[in-house]
């Protein structure tokens, strides 16, 4: 079955998949994130920190859809703009990176094709911006963390350890630690070195199409040549 990569827009964020959709872990400030915020409508806060974003900064996330439905998505956004980005041992991120906040698949089948797809979706249309780094505050995960299960579906509650990007993972896709922790290291992807992705965009991401088997759609394709 072909699944497709899309750039979330206004209209479409009641596409992304239910857990997305409510997330609290990034969008409210941690200081507040107490219980009193179980009171809060947490899609209405999600869909108004997205569109805030879109409107002001421009694309800020990629949806993959199989057979119809949401299963997973990429989500990224200045620091600035993130509440939580302040907040973990390893901060602050650069000042030339956007942050990579989410990136999850509701599926176990080809969850790492479709994880990279994702990832390759999100390059694309940084480098395709004038991006220079995506940064992300990764997690160690430890033997207790996974009794939590694999996947983080709509029914788990947020957490560090379902709402956050495995470190092990971003390194696999070519991140750098740039900032050590035994937790949470802060770890930098450059978006104009190695990788191919200035000089040729297109190659690596039908590179990635033909190893995966997916179709990926509604990403931009512009001339990187001169991309800072």
């Amino acid at each position: 079955m072909s699944s497709f990569v899309t750039g979330v827009t206004l209209d479409s964020f009641d596409q992304l998949p239910a857990h997305t959709r409510r997330c609290r872990f990034w969008v409210l400030d941690p200081g507040v994130d107490a219980p009193s915020s179980d009171s809060l409508d947490l899609e209405f806060e999600n869909e108004a920190w997205l569109s805030m974003i879109m409107l002001e900064w421009g694309s800020c996330g990629q949806m993959l859809s199989t057979g119809g439905e949401s299963i997973g998505c990429a989500l990224y956004a200045p620091p600035g703009v993130v509440p939580r980005a302040s907040a973990f041992p390893t901060s602050p991120v650069s000042a030339d990176a956007v942050l990579l906040t989410t990136l999850r698949v509701e599926s176990e089948v080809d969850r790492e094709d479709h994880s990279a797809a994702l990832m390759q979706a999100v390059v694309a249309d940084l480098v395709n911006r004038g991006v220079r780094a995506l940064e992300a505050f990764g997690i160690r995960k430890t033997a207790d963390d996974a009794k939590t299960g694999p996947t983080a579906t709509s029914q788990l509650t947020c957490s560090d350890t379902v709402c956050m990007i495995d470190a092990d993972f971003l390194e696999k896709m070519g991140f750098d630690v740039v900032a050590p922790h035994h937790r949470y290291p802060r770890l930098r992807l450059e978006l104009d070195r190695d990788h191919g992705w200035k000089q040729d965009v297109e190659s690596a991401l039908e590179r990635l199409l033909l190893a995966a088997s997916l179709t990926m759609v509604d990403i931009e394709h512009k001339d990187p040549v001169g991309v800072g």
